[in-house]
Order: structure tokens, then C-alpha cells, then sequence
């Protein structure tokens, strides 16, 4: 760690490891899965209080209005938990933001609950890597940042909502993103370190097939079938899959017993356009392929939903932070790379509102969102240092002098 300057070993001494893990754990033990608004309230009261060490005000945001359709093709309200914001220095001329989610995939009733040591450096648990590890060192670089004498300002953003897309968050994300900096994301890195490039961008929808019913037997000809026509609209969307853009049609609920004609039909799907140039290309898809088969099949079809995560590419500001990100990491002795990926995050949102971001700041780990997800302790520390220091090179002027 030569390349490092003094003030910025002294900066750096402050992390220990041990506090770091200890949260890690503390707050893995409680299942924040999206949909457990009771431990997601007790998450937030856990950050809440952890963040309140920083200067600056916490603040718990109730979340935006959400609906979702039922299996009966009906809109209803999703409850979804607070966000946490804390703003440090709003008058600074430079701000950057710092964003992590505290929700998890694991429902109360998961049976994967708890946290197990596979190894010395292995540990094994709900939302280790994804993210409470992250959540925990982000907080670890963010009170060493503060040892030194900062005068850049910043919001941290831990939403509740990430893993089903952000959309109790997203103005707010969007909100606390307008004229900042930088943007550092706690998403978690792969296990060598590697971190994630370009992202596509994501949708998710759901098409009500309205039919007619009739008996199978007596007059099926009367009847319009909304399950054959569910049928038909995926194997269209499916044959619009193309080189950068996928389309999933995953779920088809609704039908009747087999002597009726079914008269609804829901079809659940996703797509990911890499580009905003295929973005557009999906929504003409989406289109013509519904229209289509309204038609065909003599029936109506409503469809919900929209691209809710912007393909995030890469811009000559994102490339100047990675340049940073990547000197800092190397300076630390961690060396690492930059891959594209097929997932999306909060990383897409702040990318449209013109922000440069990396959101693979957190905890090295894999196998999210299974009960196989693990975390590499060691990077606990390792990048929290990552953290305090680009946020010290960032204060210090190194992408706006």
C-alpha cells in the first residue's frame, strides 16, 4: 500500500474487522424478506440507530404507493416497509450518494434463516452478501471517511423494496440522485472481486386475458378461451427474444374446470433490453404482439406494467469512476476487474438521472438468492477501506477538479 499517502493510512486505521462481522451477523438474523413488514420495520430501527453515529439527519420515508395484479386480474395495494435516508453536509457544493437495499428474497416462512461458517473466511447465511454485509461495511468506510476533516456531503439511501424492483422507491431514489457526483452502490461483488459493468435494463408485466365462457362440451365454439390465447401471446413474446433482449414469460394463472371454457388468464412476464434502443424495440413488440392476439382470439387483454429499470450503459463518467474506483482498489492491494452482467439494481435508476454509479461496492459472496449464499468475511474490512478511500479521493477532487 505504498501508493497511499499518509493522511490516508491514518484515514484507514480506524476499520476493524470484528465490528464490521459482528453487525453483519446481528442483522442477518433477522429475515427482512420484502413482503415481512414486521421485520422489516425492526431492520430499520437496527439502521436507524447504526447510522445515526454519522452527522446528519436519519430519516425513515413511508413508501410510495404500489399495486399489483391478483390471480383474479384484479389491482390491489402492496404494503411495502420505510426507507431509510440520512443527508450529511446538504449545503456542500459536491455530493455524492451511497445506496443499499434492506430487504432480502427469504420470506418469514423460509426455512433458510439462520447463518452457518463454512470455513474460516466462508460464512453461509439470508442476506449475508446480499446485502447486510454490505449495508455493514458501508457504514464502516463512511465513519472513517468522516475521522478526516470531509467537506464533500452525501445522502445514503437503504431502501426496502430492491429485490421486487424499487417501486415504492424509485422517485425517491430518483429524487435524492438529481446533481450528484458520484454514486456508490452496495450491491455485492463476485468472489474475485470482479464488478458489474454495464446492465441491461428490466420490465416486468402482467397481461389480463379477458374471454368468454362456455361449456367444453355443449357450445365450446361460443366460447372465447383466455388460456389458449395467454398460451399463444408467450410463444410470441418468446419468438421477439433477440441479441440483447430477453424475454421471460414465466407464470400463467386464472383458467376453470376442464368442462368450462376458461374466461381469464394471467400471463407474468419479463423482459431486458441492453440499450434504450431496444427498450423501445420491446415496447413495440409488446404491442403488436397483444394487439395481435386480441384479435385472433376475438378477446380483450390488459397490460400492466413497464420498464421499471433503465438499461444502465457505460458512459465516459462511469469509465472515470471505475478509473478511481479501480486506482483506490489497487492502491489497497485488490486488484480487480470489470464485467457486464445481465442483472439489474438501484445501480439502472441513478444511471438514468445522469449519475455515474458502481454498484458492486459490497461484500464479495455468490450464490444469492438461494439458501447456498455466502460471503467472503474477509472482504468485510477490505472494502470498507475501498470505501472511506475513494470517498476521501472523491472529496479531495478526483473526478471534478
Amino acid at each position: 500500500m505504498s501508493a497511499l499517502s499518509g493522511e490516508e493510512l491514518d484515514l484507514l486505521e480506524a476499520i476493524e474487522h470484528a465490528p464490521i462481522l459482528d453487525r453483519t451477523l446481528d442483522w442477518a438474523a433477522i429475515n427482512s424478506g420484502t413482503g415481512n413488514l414486521d421485520g422489516l420495520a425492526a431492520m430499520a430501527d437496527r439502521l436507524a440507530h447504526a447510522f445515526a453515529a454519522l452527522p446528519g439527519e436519519v430519516r425513515l420515508v413511508d413508501p410510495a404507493p404500489v399495486e399489483k395484479v391478483d390471480s383474479k386480474g384484479q389491482l390491489h395495494e402492496v404494503g411495502h416497509g420505510r426507507h431509510l435516508v440520512l443527508s450529511v453536509r446538504p449545503e456542500a457544493d459536491h455530493r455524492v450518494i451511497l445506496t443499499g437495499h434492506m430487504d432480502t428474497v427469504y420470506a418469514r416462512e423460509h426455512p433458510f434463516q439462520s447463518c452457518t461458517w463454512l470455513d474460516a473466511d466462508t460464512l453461509n447465511g439470508p442476506g449475508t452478501a446480499d446485502m447486510k454485509g454490505g449495508l455493514s461495511l458501508m457504514l464502516a468506510g463512511l465513519l472513517a471517511f468522516e475521522q478526516g476533516t470531509p467537506m464533500m456531503g452525501y445522502d445514503v439511501l437503504i431502501n426496502s423494496d430492491e429485490e421486487t424492483g424499487s417501486l415504492s422507491s424509485a422517485a425517491l431514489i430518483a429524487q435524492l440522485a438529481q446533481g450528484k457526483l458520484a454514486a456508490l452502490t452496495y450491491e455485492p461483488g463476485l468472489p474475485d472481486g470482479a464488478m458489474a459493468r454495464a446492465r441491461p435494463g428490466s420490465g416486468n408485466y402482467a397481461a389480463v386475458v379477458t374471454g368468454l365462457s362456455a361449456h367444453a362440451g355443449r357450445n365450446p365454439q361460443d366460447g372465447r378461451n383466455a388460456v389458449l390465447a395467454a398460451s399463444d401471446l408467450a410463444l410470441r413474446l418468446a419468438a421477439g427474444i433477440r441479441d440483447g433482449l430477453t424475454i421471460n414469460p414465466a407464470r400463467i394463472e386464472g383458467g376453470a374446470p376442464n368442462n368450462t371454457v376458461p374466461d381469464l388468464a394471467i400471463l407474468h412476464f419479463n423482459l431486458r433490453p441492453r440499450s434504450p434502443e431496444l427498450a423501445e424495440v420491446a415496447r413495440a413488440l409488446v404491442e403488436a404482439a397483444v394487439a395481435e392476439v386480441s384479435a385472433v382470439h376475438d378477446l380483450h387483454i390488459h397490460l400492466h406494467g413497464h420498464v421499471s429499470r433503465p438499461p444502465k450503459p457505460i458512459t465516459p463518467k462511469t469509465e472515470a469512476l471505475f478509473g478511481l474506483v479501480s486506482k483506490a482498489a489497487t492502491d489497497l492491494g485488490q486488484p480487480m476487474r470489470w464485467q457486464d452482467t445481465g442483472g439489474v439494481c438501484d445501480g439502472n435508476n441513478i444511471a438514468a438521472c445522469g449519475v455515474p454509479v458502481l454498484d458492486t461496492m459490497g461484500a464479495l459472496g455468490g450464490s444469492i438468492h438461494s439458501p447456498q449464499e455466502f460471503m467472503i468475511a474477509s472482504s468485510l474490512d477490505a472494502r470498507a477501506r475501498l470505501t472511506a478511500l475513494v470517498l476521501h479521493r472523491l472529496d479531495r477532487g478526483a473526478l471534478h477538479a
